[in-house]
């Protein structure tokens, strides 16, 4: 037979593609190479106690990754032995678990390598996986059998009854059973990792029974108390049954009162805070304080009782009208001078002087004998100071002078102290410069008539100073004003 150039370039072309095709498929699909020749394979051997359903061709995985599958799975003497061709390009530690699982619930076996580390060696060709680390699922069967019959002897009606009132009881409560069985498996867990306290406890229980025993009286009054509060509770239900129906309303009322408090609720309480230190500073003086006040409160109260019965205009109380009179005068050392002091009718509010302005005269002196000089330091007994930073101090109060001896100035003073008192270690500020002196009007005087020109260009009289005035003058004519005028 005649076949011409091209058919024959045809037919050469498809052998070449159909010898390529085959190869492609013998090499990656039907693994020829590693079949025939074990090429790019190793071969690994499971002791196991029994086959458990596992079949030639198997799955073998690795972390759930394939990598091998079951060559031959044949009895031994002390049970079955699975050999295994792995992928020589994956490292797989020796040190592992081979399990036996179902892919589904008809079969369909495989084995699942589970690494438990990954340091030492890894398997090689020829290595044995030995029994001991060898895990096979339980028999289906033998479950499926016992699970049927269960069920068989359950009637059926009865079964039915069980389904419902499960689905009743249960219906609806997936995330609350959820809960339980994650809060149950967290428990468990936390057991399994406090074992030997566990078991500790379970060893020395008796004594815990020993002990419960021992107080058997005192947990029969326990249970009397109880059931009497629960009587009381039975007897009580209307008035329990009250609070419990306007416990909401009162709660929301006291809700919406701190919901109207609360702009000034966090105030108050910081100054609270404040106060508080203050009263736990001065605790002594307050529990004096409330000690003492009974006493006076007693005092005032008798004092109506003298004299009660008398026909008098006042009859109960004693009164005296005796005044003193600038007995003891008035402290005016330490205070601003007196061309400093403002007058009442001022109504600016200019800075107050800086330091502290007091009566500063001796602290025994009869003169303001209550002021600040003599204010007892509660951290210090015994010592008094007119402020706290000189209390916790080691500085001690030295007056200005005596408020008695002085002339002119009442802060006229040899130590040197300003006024106002500035706090320890404070350098007073730079006096202003002082004012210019108001400029001197003259004016001429004459003697004859009395008369002059005032600055303001006014002319005044001063008839008392001219000549022939009389000279017979008393107090009297001090306070009348001149005739004439």
């Amino acid at each position: 037979m005649y076949l011409s150039r091209r058919v024959r370039l045809q037919l050469a072309i498809f052998a070449v593609v159909t010898l390529l095709a085959g190869s492609v498929m013998a090499i990656g699909l039907l693994g020829v190479p590693n079949l025939w020749f074990g090429v790019g394979h190793y071969r690994v051997t499971i002791d196991l106690p029994e086959a458990a359903g596992l079949y030639k061709n198997a799955n073998v995985t690795y972390r759930g990754t394939e990598v091998g599958r079951v060559d031959d799975v044949h009895l031994t003497d002390s049970g079955v032995a699975v050999a295994m061709s792995l992928e020589s390009g994956i490292d797989i530690p020796a040190d592992l678990k081979a399990e036996v699982h179902s892919q589904t619930a008809v079969g369909e076996q495989f084995v699942g390598l589970i690494p438990q580390s990954a340091d030492g060696p890894v398997l090689r060709d020829g290595d044995v996986i030995p029994v001991d680390r060898a895990v096979v699922p339980p028999n289906l069967n033998a479950l499926l059998s016992a699970a049927n019959t269960g069920l068989l002897a359950i009637p059926h009606d009865n079964l039915q009854t069980v389904i419902d009132e499960a689905y009743t009881g249960v219906g609806g409560l997936g995330p609350e059973i959820s809960r339980l069985v994650k809060g149950t498996t967290t428990l468990t867990a936390d057991a399994r990792k406090n074992l030997d306290a566990l078991t500790n406890v379970v060893d020395n229980s008796k004594p815990i029974l020993d002990s419960q025993i021992d107080t058997s009286d005192s947990i029969q009054a326990w249970a009397a108390n109880l059931d009497q509060i629960s009587g009381e509770l039975r007897d009580q239900d209307p008035a329990v049954r009250g609070v419990l129906q306007k416990g909401p309303g009162a709660t929301d009322e006291v809700r919406a009162l701190l919901d109207r408090v609360q702009p000034t609720l966090p105030v108050l309480l910081a100054n609270l805070v404040s106060i508080g230190q203050v009263a736990l500073t001065y605790h002594a003086n307050i529990e004096q304080v409330l000690v003492l006040t009974p006493a006076q409160v007693a005092g005032l109260q008798g004092a109506n009782m003298a004299n009660r019965d008398t026909k008098g205009p006042y009859p109960g109380t004693y009164l005296s009208f005796n005044l003193n009179v600038n007995a003891p005068p008035p402290c005016t050392t330490g205070f601003l001078p007196a061309n400093q002091i403002r007058s009442p009718s001022e109504v600016d509010y200019p800075d107050r002087p800086a330091g502290d302005l007091y009566c500063r005269v001796p602290q025994d002196s009869q003169l303001n004998v209550r002021g600040a000089r003599n204010l007892p330091c509660e951290t210090r007994p015994g010592k008094r100071a007119p402020t706290v930073k000189m209390c916790e101090s080691d500085e001690q109060y030295v007056p200005l002078n005596d408020g008695y001896n002085w002339k002119g100035d009442p802060n006229a003073t040899l130590s040197g102290q300003p006024v106002p008192q500035l706090p320890p270690g404070e350098a007073p500020a730079p006096a202003a410069p002082a004012a210019p002196p108001p400029p001197l009007a003259v004016a001429n005087y004459d003697p004859a008539t009395g008369s002059y020109i005032g600055p303001d260009g006014r002319q005044y009289t001063q008839s008392d100073l001219a000549a022939g005035a009389a000279e017979d003058k008393n107090w009297q004519d001090m306070l009348m004003p001149p005739k004439g005028n």
